[in-house]
């Protein structure tokens, strides 16, 4: 019920998905609700775009992964250029209760969230 109120409040919405096989599976529930959600509550709703986040880009199964969100969501929905890498200091600032910029602001993944938000920006 809270994913259905936010979404029919929303203008727009960016899916983060992690690039693994089950949380792609729930990409496609969330899809679904969010085009019931246009369909009958919101119709302005609109796609910000989908983020693969917690990459690990080395290895053939992320690679599989992507090319499949690409195969199935690339011509409905836009997918950020921008992916965001697995890193275990990254999770651990999100224990910690603080910014990966707080922590290291030089570090890849903050350098990915830089790049994501011009390309937000871009897309406005």
């Amino acid at each position: 019920m809270i994913t259905v109120n936010s979404l029919t409040a929303s203008d727009s919405v960016l899916v983060p998905v992690q690039a693994a096989y089950l949380p792609v599976k729930g990409l496609e529930q969330l899809i679904t609700t969010i085009y019931r959600v246009k369909k009958h509550l919101n119709p302005q709703i609109q796609f910000e775009g989908i983020l693969i986040s917690m990459l690990n880009a080395r290895t053939n199964y992320a690679k599989d992964i992507m090319e499949l969100i690409k195969k199935y969501y690339g011509e409905s929905i836009p997918i950020f250029e921008s992916k965001i890498p697995f890193s275990v200091k990254a999770a651990e600032t999100s224990a910690a209760g603080v910014s990966i910029f707080t922590l290291d602001k030089k570090h890849p993944v903050a350098h990915a969230y830089e790049k994501l938000t011009k390309e937000v920006i871009a897309h406005e």
